[in-house]
């Protein structure tokens, strides 16, 4: 565990000041008290020290940064103890903050409070920020189609087994906020989904005996930013969000005071408040978030299925996203993933979402003069969450404007809209025409970057301004007629006028001329191959004008920060209409790929049918690998009377039952999220949870194999799942040994058909589990065709009525390039062993494969070894052991009794 409030990611940590070389022994100079005074208030921070153009750090704070950003590292003085320092440019802190952050640690910005230029001896300095990973806010920093969630858990307590962890969650740079209550067994879940830049949490609060909290201090420990208990205090935190929202009952959020959601939502805003040293205001209300109102994905799901991100290489490429997303929006790209990651469970939302959808598909010309408009919208949550932290520029407000004044022509495309949804977001689209006309009439056509640097405030907007910017203009007017004047009347055809900041304004003379200097000039300063010079009149001029151009950036910066405040009381509903604007935009983006992918609308109701004519893998049908894709039908019932409740899918390897079940699942995925679907037709009775068991892989960090993280897996789908499930399995059982795995895929079909009663798709090589279709009224087989010609056959990839019993794994062999020789020794191993088992005579397989003809041994040592008197064959008697599983009683037996009994027999056999 790390050392409380301190920040690690990536196994970086950040230091706390621990006095290190030259640290508080060495000068106490006021500066460096004002350095000490950041560094204790900010002890698990680096700190950015201001000191002119450029950010300081000092003692371990250097060092370390030293390290990570590959820049100098130098010394205070001579001193071999002397205080180690380095720096970075103020004008790019920005991508040195980026890689700190990035890498894990927390960085605190100590700005001069006062212009140098106007105060006498040190300037005030003070920490106006902590960037931290879950509070950055800069564009360079965020994937702009991605939340960038800062988490708050409050863990249940010990003491309450049974009770609720508290969940809250927020995206800085836009400004949504949510909260949630959400027993352990969806807290992963929860987490996985957010997948959080940073989470707070309290250590001391998990409850040891819950494996769900062990879990998440081993898959999340890298993000935590520690807390003390006591500032998770529920009373405490309460009045913090009531302060904060301006309110006397968090009940109107639809939150009561009870709620597991309120300490870490307090905790949220506090942390906040303490790192962005304001008020948050663009953070104005909590969204409460009910995860019964959405289908559970667990983790592994969300991966299987590869809905944002590729299982190999977490690439955006070759996932649901990417197919889907055709947003114009870097907004409505974020709720369109949100909207992938949280799917409907409720049918009239859904079908609220197709009807919106289907308005937008069947009217193209629509639809494109939409997309149109919303190409040419900014991010207009980021651009006011940068408004509400006061970090927006001239060029930010500039940008906001341009957006909103779009917003008129969105509210007149979909006036008169059909669906109820698209007439609901025509209502929710504030023109915010004072808004717009406010910024353009204000701000400048180009602003500059800096709003310091000057001309951010339009001429006309302010007399006095104006005035100051007429005087300053008209000096280089007057530079320009002075200098033409002194050149003729001293001859000195070559005369410059330049400037630098020691002594402002100076005539520049060529050595060859200094003799028609005349004597009322002042020299300043020699150099290589000139002399300079002042003049009484000259300097005269240099006050008036130099005044003029410092009063007018103070003014401009004073209208600036004016026109900010007064933007503040529009933030809300800057916030309304972007959302909105993000809804429109999911909802074409999806009409989009319907119409472009040939996507049909689903039939989506309460029943237990799930309905699929013709269905397609929405990613493979689209890959460049794929010539023609082969669509397929999927009929499934949870009701075991029809006799269609799971599947037991067999056939070849490589002939694409893997393709067919993954497919289903993003199918009903589609239809929860209100999508259109890659099918002819769809009828969908809704979800609960989709689980999948689709591939393998270790879990080194847990010293766990490939079949115990299947079984873990399998594990948590036959405790969770329920009648409202779809359970998509592919393989299982294949991580161990033939029978053992054989056993427990039998007892896996039987306990989901039994127990559970979810609609299940189950792909196997086992084709013994065929027979259980004439045993359990609601299983029945599926096969992969497969087209057969003399020693070649043919993948049909067409799903048909029926089992069977072969993969044809010698020729997947074949064709992944397996040796000939190695090809022929396995078909006669194969021939012996198919043609033995069909007699079932005791030890002669075995046997008969030791007689066949096999490869000549390298050497003695690879020569087959003798089987040991009495070691049992392949198809032995019937053993002890045999007799043993004759007598189980499978309808009594869980999976965890089956795989402690198949634990003994393996025992026994060896």
């Amino acid at each position: 565990m790390t050392p409380r409030n301190r920040t690690t990611v990536a196994g970086a940590t950040a230091s706390r000041g621990a006095p290190g070389p030259g640290a508080r022994d060495g000068k106490k100079t006021p500066m460096m008290e004002q350095f000490w005074r950041a560094k204790d208030e900010h002890p698990d921070a680096l700190i950015f020290f201001r000191m002119g153009d450029f950010y300081e750090m000092f003692g371990e704070d250097a060092v370390t940064a030293s390290r990570e950003l590959g820049i100098t590292l130098t010394k205070r003085d001579k001193d071999a103890n002397a205080m180690p320092m380095a720096g970075v440019p103020v004008k790019s802190m920005d991508g040195y903050l980026l890689r700190l952050v990035r890498g894990g640690f927390k960085v605190a910005i100590c700005e001069q409070l006062q212009d140098p230029k106007k105060t006498k001896g040190i300037v005030d300095r003070g920490v106006v920020r902590v960037v931290t990973a879950g509070t950055l806010t800069e564009e360079d920093a965020l994937d702009a189609r991605a939340s960038n969630y800062l988490v708050a858990l409050w863990p249940r307590s010990p003491k309450q087994p049974n009770g609720h962890n508290g969940l809250a969650w927020v995206d800085v740079s836009t400004g949504r906020f949510h909260a949630c209550d959400v027993d352990d067994g969806g807290l992963l879940d929860e987490l996985a989904r957010l997948a959080p830049a940073e989470l707070l949490v309290a250590p001391e609060a998990f409850d040891p005996a819950s494996p769900q909290h062990t879990e998440v201090q081993r898959v999340y420990h890298a993000r935590f930013s520690e807390r003390d208990a006591w500032r998770f205090d529920r009373e405490a935190m309460r009045r913090a969000l009531e302060r904060h929202f301006k309110v006397r009952t968090l009940a109107g959020f639809g939150i009561d005071d009870d709620s597991a959601a309120v300490p870490a939502a307090g905790a949220l805003i506090e942390y906040l408040e303490e790192t962005q040293k304001a008020a948050c205001t663009h953070i104005r209300r909590i969204e409460p978030s009910d995860p019964s109102r959405h289908l559970v994905l667990d983790r592994a799901t969300r991966s299987t299925l590869e809905l944002v991100e590729t299982q190999r290489g977490a690439r955006r490429e070759g996932t649901l996203l990417d197919v889907l997303d055709g947003t114009r929006t870097p907004m409505g790209g974020r709720l369109l993933r949100e909207w992938l990651l949280a799917p409907l469970r409720e049918v009239d939302p859904i079908r609220a979402r197709q009807g919106a959808v289907a308005e937008l598909f069947d009217h193209p010309f629509l639809r494109e003069e939409v997309r149109d408009v919303l190409g040419e919208v900014r991010d207009l949550e980021r651009l006011i969450a940068k408004l509400s932290t006061g970090r927006a520029n001239g060029r930010d407000l500039r940008a906001l404007a341009l957006s909103t004044q779009l917003i008129p022509a969105l509210r007149k495309q979909i006036e008169g809209a059909g669906s109820e949804l698209l007439a609901t977001l025509h209502e929710r689209l504030d023109p915010l025409v004072d808004l717009t006309d406010r910024i353009l009439t204000t701000i400048s056509d180009e602003p500059p970057l800096t709003v310091r640097d000057g001309g951010v405030i339009r001429s006309g907007v302010d007399a006095a301004l104006d005035e100051l910017r007429s005087i300053a203009g008209d000096g280089k007017t007057w530079m320009a007629s002075f200098q033409a004047s002194e050149a003729q009347r001293t001859g000195i055809a070559n005369l410059k006028i330049g400037y630098n900041s020691v002594f402002g304004y100076y005539l520049e003379v060529s050595r060859g001329q200094v003799a028609s200097v005349p004597p009322e000039w002042i020299r300043k300063q020699t150099i290589k191959t000139a002399e300079r010079y002042i003049t009484p009149e000259l300097k005269e001029f240099e006050t008036k004008v130099l005044s003029a151009e410092d009063e007018a950036k103070e003014l401009e910066l004073r209208l600036f920060d004016e026109l900010r405040d007064e933007l503040q009381s529009h933030v809300e509903r800057v916030l309304e209409t972007a959302h909105a604007v993000a809804t429109l935009d999911a909802l074409a983006s999806l009409a989009e790929s319907a119409a472009t992918n040939r996507y049909v609308r689903p039939e989506v109701d309460d029943s237990t049918r799930l309905e699929i004519t013709g269905g397609r893998h929405p990613v493979i049908e689209l890959s460049s690998t794929c010539d023609t894709f082969v669509p397929n039908d999927s009929h499934l019932d949870a009701d075991p009377q029809q006799g269609r409740m799971l599947a037991v899918l067999t056939g070849p390897n490589m002939a694409g039952k893997s393709t067919y079940i993954r497919q289903t699942a993003l199918i009903v995925l589609l239809a929860q999220i209100g999508a259109f679907v890659p099918a002819e037709a769809a009828r969908i009775g809704v979800v609960d949870r989709i689980f999948t068991r689709v591939g393998s892989g270790d879990d080194i960090s847990r010293g766990e194999s490939t079949f115990m993280v299947e079984m873990v897996e399998i594990a948590n789908i036959l405790n969770n799942a329920g009648p409202r499930s779809l359970v998509v399995l592919d393989e299982v059982g294949r991580g161990t040994s033939t029978f053992d795995g054989l056993a427990l895929a039998w007892a896996i079909v039987e306990h989901l058909h039994e127990r559970v009663g979810a609609r299940a798709l189950f792909a196997t090589h086992y084709h013994q589990l065929t027979a259980l279709s004439e045993r359990l009224a609601g299983v029945f087989d599926l096969s992969v065709a497969v087209r057969e010609s003399g020693d070649e056959i043919v993948f049909l990839h067409t799903i048909v009525e029926g089992g069977t019993d072969r993969s044809y794994g010698i020729h997947v062999a074949r064709l992944a390039g397996v040796p000939a020789e190695v090809l022929t020794r396995a078909q006669q191993v194969l021939a012996t062993l198919e043609d033995e088992a069909e007699h079932l005579e005791p030890g002669a397989p075995v046997e008969a494969v030791a007689a066949a003809p096999a490869p000549k041994p390298v050497n003695d040592a690879a020569a087959p070894k003798p089987r040991a008197e009495g070691q049992l064959s392949l198809f032995a008697a019937e053993s002890e052991v045999e007799r043993e599983i004759r007598a189980v009683a499978l309808d009594a037996t869980t999976p965890l009794d089956a795989l402690l009994l198949i634990k003994q027999w393996q025992d026994r056999l060896r």
